[in-house]
């Protein structure tokens, strides 16, 4: 699988391999209030065990949690993912 991540405000793209799922998937960053959320897109070609797995490894590995899913006429699916914004203070 193919990701694109696109940050949002920086305008650059940059792209990393995935899994050997043989789909496209996008992703985008935004920050709102104390959490960070992250859009990604899952074709129609991704079958719904791998979609599954796609989201467990984000969930697991990146600290993401499901803010909201839209499955379009097409039968693209897009997801919303969300993780709380941690700030670091000074201890000195």
């Amino acid at each position: 699988m193919v990701a694109r991540s696109t940050r949002a405000g920086s305008g650059s793209a940059s792209g990393s391999a995935g899994s050997a799922a043989g789909s496209a998937s996008g992703s985008a960053w935004r920050k709102h209030g104390q959490y960070e959320y992250r859009v990604v897109t899952i074709d129609r070609a991704t079958s719904v065990p791998d979609a599954r797995r796609l989201l467990t490894d984000e969930a697991e590995y990146g600290r993401w949690e499901l803010a909201r899913t839209r499955l379009y006429v097409g039968g693209e699916r897009r997801v919303w993912l969300r993780r709380k914004i941690i700030k670091v203070s000074a201890t000195f």
